[in-house]
């Protein structure tokens, strides 16, 4: 008896409008809407960093920078195509992106980091893209269970999927 009682009020995962079962698919299309961003973002802050010489530390904060930045444009500019005014879809933005943007930047920046010599690669290296590349990929494996989770919390891109 006591138990039946443990859980009144309680709200389950699946209970209101917004939340439902997110699926591998889904968490996917997410993942890869994110990293779509995020390399485009990231490549070219570390092309122009390394074209200008700039050191290690610069070129990768205008990496995370531009990943964040292209990260977020390319939600914003598909929730202000349904209708969102400015204010709302960056909102709306801000909440679908910023784990999973984070999430993909620590990751691959990790790997570059650690990989022996890839901060110093040239852009004519095979090492560079290799370790760029590869952060991407793992950075892409890891971050989908999170956005897996996230939308089955109607969090993430969840909130993206209301609006459109």
């Amino acid at each position: 008896m006591v138990h039946s009682t443990h859980h009144t009020g309680h709200h389950g995962p699946h209970d209101g409008p917004h939340t439902a079962a997110a699926s591998w698919p889904m968490a996917v299309k997410a993942t890869l809407h994110c990293l779509t961003g995020c390399a485009v973002g990231e490549i070219l802050g570390m092309v122009i960093g390394t074209a200008l010489m700039w050191g290690n530390v610069p070129t990768m904060a205008l990496a995370i920078a531009l990943a964040f930045v292209f990260g977020y444009s390319f939600t914003l500019f598909g929730v202000r195509r349904s209708g969102l005014d400015l204010r709302a879809a960056i909102r709306v933005a801000l909440a679908a992106d910023t784990v999973s943007i984070a999430v993909m930047e620590l990751v691959d920046n990790g790997i570059i980091a650690l990989v022996p010599g890839a901060m110093d690669a040239h852009l004519s290296d095979g090492l560079f893209w290799s370790a760029l590349l590869g952060g991407f990929g793992v950075a892409f494996l890891i971050t989908t269970p999170v956005n897996k989770w996230m939308i089955g919390r109607g969090k993430g891109h969840a909130v993206v999927h209301a609006h459109h």
